[in-house]
């Protein structure tokens, strides 16, 4: 299971917070909440401070929003380098 919330929202920056684990179905919800944010030219911020895993598909999803300028904070090191790697 993953959460997903609005963390900060303000003019045209938001932070979503994610908790959970970043896997299966939970990849395609992130990314469809994510993209009307990135459409609308939103800087956007994605607090993984509660993400304890995140599967193939997840690590694609994060390495394509960083291609497209969102911004992954507070990974755990074993997240960051699965993404980074």
């Amino acid at each position: 299971m993953l959460k997903i919330e609005v963390a900060e929202r303000r003019d045209d920056r938001v932070t979503l917070r994610l908790e959970g684990r970043l896997v299966g179905p939970w990849v395609d919800e992130v990314r469809r909440t994510c993209e009307p944010f990135l459409g609308n030219g939103s800087a956007l911020t994605l607090d993984f401070s509660g993400v304890s895993f995140v599967d193939r598909d997840g690590v694609a999803l994060c390495r394509r929003l960083r291609r497209r300028h969102a911004t992954l904070r507070h990974c755990s090191p074993f997240v960051k380098e699965q993404i980074d790697a």
